[in-house]
């Protein structure tokens, strides 16, 4: 697969981690994407793909593409033969000056990038992208489209902010801390995090808590899940695996094993890390 990414200039620098581009063919068919804080803009330039997200949903086809503000559980994404597309990982503030609607009432519905923006101006923005010549020509156009239409944005600041401090400190801050430190009541707090990120400050901090930790883990090595659990503060091995499976939806060991048949089918592959195969 090819894949260019690049961080963008400011303003845009301050609400994305980056922009990217990505062509050729997935190494499974269905992933699965453990939820982690981070939002997807993704604009699709080749056949549809589709997305499941948990098990009590239908799986939805998205030709144009999707928005997915953070998530809190896991998405499976099916995957053509051949994919390509260009997008924007975004911090979990990111989205909120591109919306039209609260963040809150995307969370865990993905969107087609037409529900948000338009037909007319995706039809219009997929045209220009597909005419490029190359990624890098394409990466400028996405960028310079999300200047075009940032907009103000109350309360972002404040969330920002506060985001980047649990990102910091890996959600291992209290949310009465946070809070207090910004000076506005906890109740504020949540309800500018439930409008920009689409979710409570402490849903946030709980989210950046279990993907380092995951991140931690070396699946080549073997794994001592009591110490793993202990040095992310989680009160014992049992709670540790519960929040495994709301996460993931496996166990820890199943995790490992699936993370292991990636390496071993397809090591090196740029894409190890976070997706999971779920054939």
């Amino acid at each position: 697969m090819e894949y260019v990414s690049r961080k963008p200039r400011p303003p845009l620098d301050g609400l994305i981690d980056d922009l990217y581009y990505l062509e050729g063919a997935p190494p499974y068919a269905r992933l699965t994407l453990p939820p982690a804080p981070t939002a997807l803009l993704k604009i699709n330039l080749g056949a549809p793909f589709r997305i499941r997200g948990g098990a009590d949903l239908a799986t939805a086809e998205y030709a144009d593409g999707c928005v997915i503000t953070m998530p809190t559980r896991a998405y499976e994404f099916g995957y053509p033969p051949r994919t390509r597309s260009v997008g924007v990982h975004f911090k979990p503030w990111g989205p909120a000056p591109f919306l039209p609607m609260p963040a809150a009432e995307l969370c865990d519905r993905p969107v087609t990038v037409e529900q948000v923006w338009g037909r007319p101006a995706v039809a219009e923005l997929r045209d220009r992208l597909a005419s490029a010549p190359g990624p890098d020509e394409m990466l400028t156009l996405l960028e310079d489209e999300l200047i075009r239409r940032l907009s103000e944005t109350a309360g972002l600041r404040l969330v920002r902010h506060t985001s980047s401090v649990l990102a910091a400190t890996g959600g291992g801050v209290a949310i009465g801390d946070l809070s207090e430190a910004a000076g506005v009541s906890s109740t504020h707090l949540a309800k500018r995090f439930k409008e920009l990120v689409g979710v409570t400050p402490k849903r946030l901090a709980r989210t950046h808590r279990f993907t380092a930790t995951v991140f931690a883990i070396d699946p080549t090595e073997p794994v001592d899940w009591g110490a793993v659990a202990c040095r992310a503060g989680y009160f014992d091995q049992a709670h540790f695996g519960h929040e495994f499976r709301a996460f993931t939806g496996l166990t820890p060991t199943r995790y490992v094993e699936v993370r292991r048949r990636f390496l071993r089918e397809h090591p090196g592959h740029m894409l190890d890390g976070w997706p999971l195969p779920a054939d």
